[in-house]
């Protein structure tokens, strides 16, 4: 098995232990913008490539690299910048 499909299935296991559910991989293009919305669920996003940067309704900026892992609370805005090619797990708990 190819190192990265055996790492995105282990974070997959980990993470439904965790609760988490609809639980998938995305590929964003560098470029791309999530305007300003929120989700009535947690969601939580684990960088296996590339960069993102979110920013939540406090101001803060959390840039996100290969590695990183960052939920995002129930109810909170936030949008998302796609920063370079990048490639993340998704994951919800209602």
């Amino acid at each position: 098995m190819a190192p990265l499909k055996r790492r995105v299935d282990e974070l997959k296991e980990e993470l439904e232990r965790e609760g988490y559910r609809d639980i998938f991989l995305w590929t964003d293009r560098g470029g791309v913008y999530y305007p300003t919305h929120c989700h009535q669920y947690e969601e939580v996003r684990i960088i296996l490539e590339g960069e993102m940067m979110l920013i939540n309704s406090k101001g803060q900026k959390f840039y996100l690299k290969a590695g990183d892992r960052l939920k995002v609370p129930a109810g909170e805005m936030h949008e998302a910048y796609i920063l370079t090619d990048c490639t993340y797990l998704s994951g919800s708990k209602y």
